[in-house]
């Protein structure tokens, strides 16, 4: 693994590790009321395609981190929906 590639999960790390705290919260208060559902709905849209886009380029950085984060923010849109 070259310098880049650690360059790239560690960014991908800490922006994936950057909806950690969102989730819990939700979890914990089974509140979204503050969450903005279009924005959420743009970020999986965005994610997927650049999961896509990872997978395409043979990306390991990309494709790590854009699917756990794609997870992340299905589950908050899937909160969204559930304790509306």
């Amino acid at each position: 693994m070259n310098y880049i590639d650690i360059l790239g999960l560690v960014g991908g790390g800490f922006t994936t590790c950057s909806m950690i705290p969102q989730l819990i919260q939700i979890i914990k208060t089974k509140s979204t009321k503050d969450i903005s559902l279009g924005m959420f709905l743009m970020t999986v849209t965005g994610l997927a395609f650049w999961l896509c886009y990872g997978i395409l380029t043979k990306a390991l950085p990309i494709m790590i981190s854009n699917s756990l984060s794609l997870i992340m923010s299905i589950t908050i849109v899937f909160y969204k929906f559930k304790y509306k």
